[in-house]
Formats: C-alpha cells, sequence, structure tokens
C-alpha cells in the first residue's frame, strides 16, 4: 500500500493517468524541496494527507465543470491548485504568488506532470486581470483583506451548483475573523468529509461573491 492510496480510498474514479500523477507529486515536491522551502518540512511525512488531501476537499464541496476557470491566489507551492487540477484535467486553473521561487516549483511540477490545465503567473492577486467561477486558496490571510483580492475576478454566469464565489482552506475558530465579512458564507467541516484528526478543526469556507 503506497501513501498515495489515501487520495484513491476517497476518489476511487480516477483514471491510471491521474493516479500515477498523483503518485508523482510526493517525490517532485521532495526533490524540489531540498533545493527551495516550498512546504513545511515537519507535513512531509504526512505530505498526502495535509498537502493533497486538504486541498481536495474544495472538490467534495464543490466539483469543477468543464470549460470553467478557477485561480488558486497565493498558490505557495501550488496547492490547493495542483492536485484539484489533477482532479478536473478539462477546468482551467490560474496559480498566483507573489514569491518569485515558489511559481518557479509550480511550474516545474507543471512540466514534469505535463499539466495542460494549468498555468502559474509570478505577480501580486490585485493585479491579475480575467474572469473566473472560483478563487481558491490555503490560509494566505485573512478573509477581509482577501476579499479585497478577488474584487472583480468573478464571471457573471453561474455554470454550478454553488455560485461563483470563493472556496477557501482555513483551520480554528473562524468567529473575529469572519465578523466583518457581510457576503453570504458557509462554512463545510473537513472532518465530516476525510476521517483523520488532522481536519478536525479545519473547514472549507464557501463565500458567494
Amino acid at each position: 500500500m503506497s501513501e498515495a492510496d489515501i487520495i484513491f480510498q476517497y476518489f476511487p474514479n480516477l483514471s491510471e493517468k491521474q493516479a500515477e500523477q498523483y503518485r508523482a507529486l510526493k517525490m517532485l515536491y521532495l526533490s524540489w524541496n531540498n533545493q527551495i522551502n516550498v512546504i513545511s518540512r515537519k507535513d512531509t511525512d504526512d505530505f498526502y494527507i495535509r498537502h493533497v488531501l486538504h486541498s481536495l476537499a474544495i472538490a467534495k464541496v464543490q466539483e469543477f465543470n468543464p470549460g470553467s476557470k478557477v485561480i488558486d491566489i497565493g498558490t505557495g507551492g501550488g496547492f490547493p491548485g495542483i492536485p484539484l487540477a489533477l482532479l478536473f484535467p478539462e477546468t482551467e486553473f490560474l496559480l498566483v504568488d507573489s514569491i518569485g521561487k515558489k511559481i518557479k516549483v509550480v511550474n516545474e511540477v507543471v512540466q514534469e506532470l505535463n499539466l495542460s490545465n494549468v498555468t502559474a503567473i509570478h505577480d501580486r492577486a490585485e493585479k491579475i486581470k480575467g474572469e473566473f467561477d472560483f478563487v481558491v486558496s490555503r490560509a494566505v490571510t485573512a478573509m477581509p483583506k482577501f476579499l479585497n483580492w478577488t474584487k472583480g475576478k468573478f464571471a457573471k454566469e453561474n455554470k454550478h451548483r454553488l455560485k461563483n464565489g470563493i472556496l477557501y482552506l482555513k483551520g480554528g475558530d473562524l468567529t473575529e475573523e469572519m465578523s466583518p465579512v457581510k457576503k453570504s458564507v458557509q462554512y463545510f467541516d473537513i472532518k465530516d468529509i476525510f476521517e483523520d484528526d488532522f481536519f478536525e478543526t479545519k473547514k472549507v469556507v464557501y463565500v458567494k461573491d
């Protein structure tokens, strides 16, 4: 049994190509992490739970349709964008980070995995033009500040069960952080989606545009 099998347990209908891509992820990241630190050293042993499965919690809240567009703001080393792009090969993903060395790693991983549905850009989120169905991110900053980064980035037409908006991975007590947010918000407990103690306080936060 490989470490990646935890992914196949929750996503049993992957193609063989997708399965191979997920299996390849850890070695790719370990190799690059020795040169450029993009994921925490203490998390490497639990890479598939803490990085890949955590990212894929978004997919359990909302699947992305073919032809839809998703932007990952503050992607770091490519999370949650790359695991989601592997799962939804017909969805376009734009991964953005203001730190150039992290985008270098993302581009190398994208090239190694031959991902044609991912573009990675070194830039500030506020400067990115375009309209997207969803904005995804993993705890890059407090939500009120994050909302400013996403202004004007949502497509007018809704093509999914959830209306266009933000799908944000965040942990802990969010009461104080979310109190200034006036938009419609829903919380999805990841512990109800995946069985592991790591997810006990973690959520997918959906903010409707």
